[in-house]
């Protein structure tokens, strides 16, 4: 990237990454403005849960918007290159579609079934992590017919792609504590859907907490609601795709700011197979776990953590997680310090008084 306004206008995105912003907001300056940073045709961001790196949110620029499914589909469904789950455990979180194919696009499938059918050419993906965590994705596309992307672009990803990563990374942080009053009382909702993932029939309450979902819909589902079933839905012959490998579920927020998970499982019956996806409130321990990854705690920094949060002694700690009291006390040690505090009680009161929902959740 030549010096000057490029790079001006990429710090200028970095800066935007520490205002603050919320998600929505997040969004809107990644998507206005990348392309004055990197000439490409069409930009697609998203977030995920780090915990099963499903998608809670995304947002994309035409063409891609009207083919959403085609690409979620291909990213849950087909062998292909670059996937967003293969970037984001793998060595390199960024990488094109060139770059993979070695120039041959047509190796891809997902370039022959989809993006040359939209006039695009080679894409930069890059798998947005905050220390282990992985918070986001995004994909940027050139025309076909263009040159490729070239390992300046790459650079410049790379440069920007942690400072987006931390972006995200703070909304879940920022937006949980801003939230105040209690937790919506709801009932669990139930959607059943076909193996095409077709609706086949829903609860009057899963209709209540859908309506309450912010963003596009694709076959009149919330992107994360197709995200969890199309990820179950895959056909076990895919590569990595064993059964085992894959989690139906995801946490994410309502309009109103309401925590939720989603879970997805096989349906079995006299006719075919079918997806059911439960859409109840989430417990308390599911949004701390969410919380704790999000100031990025170590694994065992986490697990110390989440069992204090149940109220556990440093004995049943120990007894748990089959490690010395010491062992638990340097954790916490370091835990304290990362949070500013002095005891388990100004731990907890740090984590949740703020977000009253999760409190009353787990009263």
């Amino acid at each position: 990237m030549a010096t000057g306004i490029p790079e001006r206008r990429l710090e200028r995105l970095i800066d935007r990454c520490y205002a603050g912003l919320d998600l929505p907001e997040l969004t809107i300056e990644v998507l206005h403005r990348l392309p004055d940073i990197l000439p490409v045709e069409a930009v697609f961001f998203a977030s995920v849960d780090p915990a099963t790196l499903l998608f809670t949110s995304t947002a994309a620029q035409e063409p891609l918007d009207g083919v959403s499914s085609l690409f979620l589909d291909n990213e849950y469904g087909r062998e292909d290159v670059n996937k967003f789950t293969a970037l984001a455990r793998g060595p390199d979180k960024v990488t094109s579609l060139d770059r993979a194919t070695r120039g041959q696009r047509c190796v891809s499938a997902r370039y022959r079934e989809i993006m040359a059918g939209l006039g695009l050419g080679d894409e930069l993906r890059a798998a947005l992590t905050a220390g282990r965590d992985c918070w986001g994705v995004l994909c940027l596309h050139r025309a076909d017919g263009q040159a490729g992307f070239c390992g300046q672009d790459l650079d410049v990803l790379r440069k920007l792609a942690p400072h987006l990563a931390e972006g995200l990374r703070r909304t879940v942080v920022q937006e949980t504590l801003r939230r105040e009053g209690p937790a919506t009382p709801g009932t669990p909702g139930v959607i059943v859907l076909d193996q095409e993932l077709a609706l086949v029939s829903i609860s009057p309450d899963a209709e209540q907490w859908l309506a309450r979902l912010p963003g596009p819909r694709i076959v009149g589902l919330p992107v994360p609601v197709y995200s969890v079933a199309a990820h179950l839905a895959t056909p076990d012959d895919v590569p990595g795709s064993a059964a085992a490998d894959r989690h139906g579920s995801v946490r994410l927020r309502t309009s109103d700011g309401q925590w939720l998970s989603l879970h997805a499982t096989r349906l079995r019956g006299p006719a075919e197979e079918q997806i059911g996806v439960v859409v109840e409130p989430a417990p308390a321990a599911e949004i701390g776990s969410l919380i704790l990854a999000a100031h990025g705690l170590t694994p065992a920094q986490n697990r110390v953590t989440a069992l204090v949060l149940e109220g556990c002694s440093t004995r049943e700690i120990v007894e748990r997680l089959h490690v010395s009291a010491y062992t638990v006390q340097e954790h916490l040690t370091a835990v304290f310090a990362r949070f500013g505090v002095r005891s388990r009680r100004e731990l907890i009161a740090a984590l949740l008084s703020s977000h009253r929902r999760a409190r009353h959740a787990a009263e």
